[in-house]
Formats: C-alpha cells, structure tokens, sequence
C-alpha cells in the first residue's frame, strides 16, 4: 500500500491534514524532521504512517506514560500491532514485551525516556531492526521550555548508539524559536525537514472572564454546559480540593487531579473521565499532559497560568476532535501574586548552574508578564496568542470575547444583590437572574447522534477502553449525517478504517437501520452533532425594540437570552448600546 491507501486502510482518513505529509514523507525517505503543529492537528500521524510502511519497528519516545496506554489501544483498535514499555509495566511483562518486539510482533513501542537508561532496552535496541524514531513532546529537552525535562539530554546518546542510524522526527505543539533552535541541536537533528503548520485552532473560542468573585462565576457557567465535558484547572492543590468539593455539592459529575494524591487516586480519577464517568475534572497542570480525551467541549482556568506556552497548551486540550470548543480564563489580580509566589519558590532544577537557574526564574517572570497583558488589555485574543508565538494574524477574528462579544460576562451579576440600575430612560428596579439547577434530560429517541453515541458507549464498556477509542465524535458526527446502510458505505465516513469497520460497522449498522425504520429519509428527523458557535447576526428595530421593552419590565438578561436566541454577552452589549445599562461599575 502506499502512504494514501495505508493511511485509508488503518484510519480511515481520505487526505492528509495540512503539514502531515512532508514529515512523512521526510521519514520514509530516511531523513530528520521537526515537526511544530498544534494540539489535535494530527503530529502522531506523521509518524505512524511511515512506521507502518516501512520494514522493522519504530521507537516513539514519550515522557506521557498516562497517555502510551490509550494511544497503544487505539492503534490496536485500528489493526496495527503495538506495545509500550513503561514504569507502569512489571519487569516480567517488560521482558515478554521485548521479547516479542524481538520477534517482530510489534509495528510501534511507546517508550518512557528513562527506559532508554536501561543496559537491557540499549541490547534488545542494538539486535532490532529500528525503522525510526519519533521525539513526542520535543520540547522537553529544552531548558527554555515549559516542560523542561533532563533525561530528554540523553536521547541523542541513545541514538547515537545504534548500530545504523534511523531517522529521527521531533514533534511538539508549543515551540518559540529559541526551543526550535534547542530541540535541533540537542536532539543533534541532521538537516531535518521542518514543518510549521502555525498556532492558530480555528474551532477554539477564548474568553477572559474578570469577575469580583471566582467560584460564583465558574457554577454560572457549567451551568450552561449541561453534558458537555470539561477541564477546570487551578493553580494549587488547595484550589482543586475547596472547587471540587464545591461543585460536588452543587450535584455536578466531577473527578479531582493532583500530585497530592496517591497513585491509585490519580489512575481512578483520571480513567474515570476518560471513560466518561464524570463530565469536569478539576486538577492542576499535573493533569493533561498525555490525556488524549477527544471530546472535551470547554476548558476553564479557575486560575491565570504563569506562561502562554502552559496556557495555550492547557487550553488546546479542549475540541481535539475538531469541533467547536471554548478555552475560558477567570481571572482578578490575586492570581499575580500566586503565580508569583510560585515563580520564587519553586524547586530548584539540580541539573541547571545557579546563574542558569536564576536565568530561567527570570524567564518565567517575563512569561508571566505576558500572560498578565492577555489577561488584561484590550485585544484580540486569538492574535495575542498567534504573535506570541510568532505568527502574524488579522486584527480582530471571529473567536473571541473581544472581536464577537462576552459570552460570559453576565456571571457578574448572579452573585449581586438586587439594585436599581441606572439608564438613559430613569431608574428601573431589577431583581437579578437566580440559576436554578437544571435536570439533565435524556437522550433524545429521535436523535441518531445520541443514539450512536450511546452504542459506542456499551462498545467501549464491553472493551474496557474510553470511547474515543472506538472513534470520536466527529466520527459519529458524519455517520448521522451520512446515514450508511452496508459495510462499505460504512467505509466513507470519516475515521471509520477498514479494521474498526470490521469490528463495529455492523453494530452501528443496527442502531442506524434501526432509527431509519422509525424515521424514513426525506422526513423530519433531528440529527444533532455537538454543539457549534452561530456567527453574529445583525439586530433588527423591531428585535431592539423588544429587548427595550422586555429590559425595562424586569426581563432578565438570561431570560432575554432565551427569548431573542443569543448569548448574554450579546444581549448586554446591545443593552449598554442603546443606552440602557453602563458597561462599567454598577451604581451604588
């Protein structure tokens, strides 16, 4: 097969993305490659592709040990043998592992970078026939990364080892150009191909949300999520535990995250939410390096991190299966002088000189400078974070609270008590919008997203594996949407290869024959996909007019929301438009 017809065949994908075939084809010529492309563009592709065409076994070095685990079941659920060797395995099950890799049982290893240490990984790489290696998460080996990680030094001499030499491909979502220049010349990289696909997640949303009160804010806005799946990352422990418990007695389905917690605690919690079991996990950045969780819609920063590079990594965990998804950043001054206080007091890197040491914690006080400006100043979001990272973009962008408007600046005034609020037109008193908890409503019968979505559920339970291991939900997306009645039609839908065909096309075959028996083509059937940001639409008089009147009676502005069918950000921009709310302090 050649790289289309492999690529087809394993993932059923009928194109390669933007910046993925140079790269592969760069490893299968032989050659070194860097490969700088953001979260969910498809960097493992670049080198999975090559490794299943080309003769013996490719090494990918990960520090993810969390992650080998799934990425290894997910080949597996697309017919490609493969194995990891990790810290989490017995040195029983290391062997068997190496053994069978000896005997070319595996097609790809996930390997953690200390295994690479070992006298008895170094002799079973030296007998083997290694048709590459791929550097995930490059920038570790940078000092001036944000994951800066010493046994990443120590790649070059392994490679350095072998008999022959393998091409080697460096991968990473986040590198300045400083960090470029570190991965080529320490990961002694030969006149590799490079392949920058940019920064930007166009189906990424972000907002800073400035509110008095912070957990008041968060609960107002999960719940406008529903079911949806989420993130919320907090700066410390103590934060993770005081909003976790929090929420918990608020009745949301939420797991916690931390490196105060055992082993077993962390392993629980962490499956817990890759499995569905609980839609928001609340953790600290010791959480998501290495989950590869594809249908996570929203992202929450409780508080503001120290550095765009862990900001826009965090975020760019949300919608990376491609669908709409929002990265949303509460933050009040306090979160300078936490991040602060860390900067100062963070363990010093016993691999760095002193001067070196105190270079770095310099650094980190620039970064956190530049994250205090995005979280502060009067910009495009998407811009700021592209110019950072060196890219040029346009001025304003249809994705964030600034150029669209607030979607959630009225968490402002869920905690408020009720006030008169001062307008063009004289003084109205306004009780302000009480929440009140919503029941979340069972899936729809007449919903073949739902109902796809609820097989691939009982698929995965039966597996033991996540869902997403079955396919993502851009995948159930296109199978509603193209309703596919045989196998090789089953065939065309999108991340539907001929392996997972083979094992489930028919059982998402019944559920779909089965709705279709209920709902004949060319009748009115709902087909619901997740959910997706409508553009800006213009205001009508007779629409202002409406909003005038119902504002003025006491309507709130999320019951306005509901009425009129926008945001209520929207709604209280054009209120403060025509003059009837400030868009500054309430008057006391």
């Amino acid at each position: 097969m050649d790289k289309l017809q492999t690529l087809k065949h394993y993932f059923g994908h009928d194109g390669f993305r933007a910046g993925q075939e140079p790269l592969v084809d760069a490893l299968l010529q032989g050659r070194d490659c860097l490969g700088i492309m953001p979260t969910g563009a498809g960097k493992s592709m670049c080198y999975q592709i090559p490794a299943l065409m080309k003769t013996g076994v490719a090494l990918v070095i990960s520090p993810l040990i969390s992650l080998m685990k799934d990425q290894v079941a997910a080949l597996k659920s697309a017919g490609v043998p493969a194995a990891y060797l990790n810290s989490s395995l017995t040195p029983r099950q290391i062997d068997l592992a190496t053994e069978r890799a000896r005997m070319g049982a595996y097609r790809i290893i996930y390997v953690a970078p200390e295994r690479l240490e070992t006298l008895s990984f170094q002799q079973f790489a030296r007998s083997a026939p290694i048709s590459l290696i791929a550097v995930d998460e490059a920038h570790c080996v940078s000092q001036w990364g944000q994951d800066f990680r010493p046994n990443y030094l120590k790649i070059a001499d392994f490679v350095d080892s072998l008999p022959t030499r393998p091409a080697v491909g460096a991968f990473t979502a986040t590198a300045t150009a400083r960090v470029r220049d570190d991965i080529i010349r320490l990961l002694r990289l030969r006149s590799p191909a490079m392949t920058s696909t940019g920064f930007d997640r166009p189906n990424l949303y972000f907002e800073v949300v400035r509110p008095k009160s912070k957990y008041p804010a968060l609960s107002a806005i999960l719940r406008t999520k529903k079911e949806q799946s989420g993130i919320i990352y907090c700066a410390t422990r103590k934060a993770v535990e005081e909003v976790c418990k929090k929420l918990t007695a608020e009745g949301f389905s939420v797991g916690r995250y931390h490196a105060g917690l055992s082993d077993e605690e962390r392993r629980t919690s962490q499956e817990d939410f890759q499995y569905d079991r609980v839609q928001i996990m609340v953790a600290t950045n010791a959480f998501g390096m290495g989950i590869d969780k594809s249908n996570v819609n929203y992202v929450i920063h409780y508080n503001m991190p120290r550095s765009m590079e862990a900001y826009y990594q965090e975020a760019g965990r949300a919608g990376r299966d491609g669908t709409d998804a929002e990265c949303i950043l509460l933050y009040n001054g306090s979160d300078i002088y936490t991040a602060k206080w860390m900067i100062q007091h963070g363990d010093p890197n016993p691999e760095l000189t002193a001067d070196e040491q105190e270079a770095v914690r310099q650094q980190d006080m620039r970064r956190l400078e530049t994250m205090i400006d995005y979280s502060t100043g009067n910009h495009c979001l998407r811009r700021y974070i592209l110019k950072y990272f060196g890219q040029s973009a346009p001025e304003k962008c249809d994705g964030c609270s600034h150029c669209v408007g607030q979607q959630y600046d009225y968490v402002e005034e869920l905690k408020r008590p009720s006030r008169k609020k001062a307008t063009t037109m004289g003084s109205v008193f306004v009780q302000p919008p009480q929440l009140v908890p919503e029941e979340i409503p069972a899936a729809d019968p007449d919903d073949l997203f739902e109902q796809l979505r609820a097989c691939r559920l009982k698929l995965a339970q039966g597996l033991r594996v996540p869902p997403y291991i079955i396919c993502d939900d851009k995948t159930l997306t296109d199978m509603a949407r193209r309703m596919p009645r045989t196998l090789d039609e089953m065939l065309a839908v999108h991340g539907m290869g001929t392996a997972k065909v083979g094992k489930w096309g028919s059982t998402f075959l019944k559920v779909i024959a089965t709705f279709e028996a209920k709902h004949p083509r060319g009748s009115t059937m709902v087909q619901k996909s997740a959910p997706r940001r409508s553009a800006p639409r213009a205001w009508t008089k007779q629409e202002e007019q409406e909003l005038r009147e119902g504002y003025l009676n006491g309507i709130s502005i999320l019951e306005l929301s509901d009425q009129h069918g926008r945001s209520a950000g929207a709604i209280r921009s054009r209120l403060a438009k025509l003059g009837l709310i400030f868009d500054g302090e309430w008057p006391e």
